[in-house]
């Protein structure tokens, strides 16, 4: 059963965010996840909800979507990150 991260981010220094940039997509490739939404265009149709930036990811389960973000490649990814962008994160299983 697929997994689907959903990511809203507020990037506060791009210069530096752009370390987080290059060492994220090869640790989500490694553990077999690939980009379905990547800071594109949105719109608000209900609620009060407006995201900055919002990026989804797809893997193949649960599992594996914990696998990538607990992974050591991530974790590096997760580092460069620190103090240039706030973060928020979640994961749910697909049908």
């Amino acid at each position: 059963m697929p997994a689907y991260v959903i990511a809203e981010m507020k990037i506060t220094d791009a210069a530096g965010y752009e370390e987080y940039k290059r060492l994220a997509p090869p640790a989500i490739e490694k553990y077999g996840g690939r980009y379905l939404a990547r800071g594109g265009e949105t719109a608000v149709l209900e609620g009060d909800w407006t995201p900055i930036r919002l990026v989804i990811l797809e893997f193949e389960s649960l599992e594996k979507a914990k696998a990538w973000y607990e992974s050591p490649e991530y974790g590096l990814a997760r580092k460069a990150r620190e103090g240039k962008a706030t973060m928020r994160l979640v994961v749910t299983a697909g049908l």
